[in-house]
């Protein structure tokens, strides 16, 4: 019992300083956007797979050329996978990237209806697609709340002492959830 209770103390502080954070942050940087430049929900998934091992930079740099090429889910499951390679060369991993990019445009016209779900465990059935490249889109294409979980926030949730675990989906302890 008493162990019990020395646990939801400590929650109960930790939940503190996640909030004071949390202030400190949304006055510190009040207008925090997505540094991929997108126009829609389909190229902000397409540009989010892209910037894996890669800078927003370098996508909002391919991006221009291969939205111009393919502006629909049909077109990215209908295009030639050389060309598509090609175009996103530079992202790195491109010849995983381009499978990923048309493997989940071929779900999303077969099973979506050539739209992008509007929710996590939808997304996530897609190629090339987990909870870090689903919560960037819900967060900014749909305006969903979601916790991205990449490595910096990993690494900080472990300074922090929220948790120790290496792994993103067990490593959210129950009041971050």
């Amino acid at each position: 019992m008493t162990r019990n209770l020395s646990r939801v103390a400590a929650d109960s502080e930790k939940i503190k300083a996640a909030r004071a954070i949390y202030r400190i942050l949304t006055k510190t940087y009040p207008e925090v956007r997505c540094e991929l430049d997108f126009e829609n929900p389909l190229q902000l998934l397409i540009a989010t797979v892209l910037s894996a091992q890669c800078t927003d930079r370098r996508v909002n740099m391919v991006t221009p050329k291969l939205f111009r090429r393919y502006t629909s889910a049909s077109d990215f499951a209908n295009s030639d996978l050389r060309e598509l390679e090609e175009i996103i060369h530079s992202t790195g991993f491109f010849r995983a990237k381009a499978r990923h990019i048309q493997g989940l445009s071929k779900k999303l016209v077969s099973e979506f209806n050539g739209a992008v779900p509007q929710n996590l465990e939808e997304l996530v059935t897609l190629p090339g697609v987990g909870r870090k490249t689903a919560n960037v889109v819900l967060g900014h294409a749909f305006d969903t709340p979601g916790i991205t979980v990449d490595t910096h926030f990993g690494r900080l949730s472990r300074l922090f002492g929220w948790t120790s675990s290496m792994d993103p989906v067990k490593g959210l302890v129950p009041w971050i959830r």
